[in-house]
């Protein structure tokens, strides 16, 4: 089992910056990838971004060159630089954690919200 507990949401402007963190306890060795997933009102989940356990990283094209993902492996955390915010990105941003074997249920977090006013 993974535990993962997020932090790092709110309220921002247009332009501003937030930094999400999600912190995994449990079975770490267990997780192939940790990532960021969001969710708008009346919108389908979506990837944010994705870290491997080996460092490689998948970043959506309504993000790139904004947000950044990085983790700190001695403190089994990851992180979401988000920059250059935008209204667009005003949703429910959910931690994910992939397990290595194809059996097990992806991990998530209980979400934080983020709001970027105009």
């Amino acid at each position: 089992q993974v535990q993962l507990v997020e932090s790092g949401g709110g309220l921002v402007q247009a332009g501003g910056s937030l930094r999400l963190s999600c912190a995994a306890s449990g079975s770490i060795l267990s997780i192939a990838a940790m990532g960021w997933y969001r969710q708008a009102p009346g919108k389908q989940r979506e990837l944010v971004a994705a870290i491997s356990a080996g460092g490689s990283r998948n970043v959506a094209d309504s993000v790139k060159g904004r947000f950044t993902i990085s983790r700190d492996s001695a403190k089994n955390t990851v992180y979401l630089q988000m920059n250059s915010l935008k209204p667009e990105d005003t949703a429910v941003y959910y931690c994910n954690a992939r397990p290595r074997s194809s059996y097990l249920d992806d991990y998530w977090g209980q979400g934080t919200q983020v709001t970027v006013s105009s």
